[in-house]
């Protein structure tokens, strides 16, 4: 799996599709939970995210792992452009999440529409392998994609998901062919949900989970 080739066009399409419903689910919780310490965050893409972690926390410090190149660079520049003073404490790591382990232990972890890009038993093992990394009581923030309940919505939702695995399947290499719920893998390593936001649409939502919490919101994500 490598975003290289859609890299330079992913903003454009998103908003294309979108608009800015998946930056709104990104950043929805930043200013809702504690000030990180030290935060992973994984699949960043092309930085938009993380130069808003930055400027409600220009302190902390942050892991940034991404199999693309490009994608680093994308937001290394994004982050030297819009948050300067911040670049100094930001790491960057160009990985597949499946071949590499994180070495720190971390509050915050962030999988903002990384975790649908697996099949399931590679979704078992990339949540399990993060989980490890996570401090007593750390947070987790996943924003992803998920199908609405009514009728007409959920016929919509399921062939946009269609399309976009198909696409990425060609132009990135991503194998899953279907979204599969994290919330099993996630509950079997310690982290329960505490609540959910979804978009206008209910086609995207952002969820908080938290290490050794019973939320009060156990629904599946799909």
């Amino acid at each position: 799996m490598n975003f290289d080739f859609v890299a330079p066009h992913y903003r454009w399409m998103e908003t294309f599709v979108f608009g800015n419903a998946l930056q709104l689910a990104r950043t929805y919780w930043i200013d809702k939970i504690p000030r990180p310490e030290r935060t992973l965050i994984v699949g960043e893409g092309n930085g938009r995210f993380l130069c808003e972690l930055l400027r409600v926390h220009p302190q902390i410090a942050v892991d940034c792992v991404d199999a693309s190149k490009t994608m680093l660079q994308l937001t290394r520049m994004r982050v030297r452009r819009a948050c300067p003073q911040s670049l100094s404490h930001v790491q960057f790591f160009c990985e597949d999440i499946l071949k590499w382990s994180p070495q720190k232990s971390y509050d915050l972890l962030v999988t903002h529409f990384f975790l649908d890009c697996f099949r399931r038993n590679e979704l078992s093992s990339v949540v399990e392998k993060l989980a490890h990394a996570a401090r007593p009581n750390a947070a987790w923030l996943i924003a992803d994609f998920t199908v609405p309940g009514s009728r007409l919505a959920r016929a919509f939702g399921r062939l946009l998901l269609r399309f976009m695995y198909a696409f990425f399947g060609v132009t990135a290499g991503i194998a899953a062919k279907e979204l599969v719920d994290p919330f099993p893998y996630l509950d079997q390593n310690g982290f329960s949900r505490a609540s959910l936001k979804l978009s206008e649409a209910s086609l995207v939502r952002s969820d908080l989970y938290l290490l050794g919490q019973r939320g009060e919101n156990g629904k599946s994500a799909v």
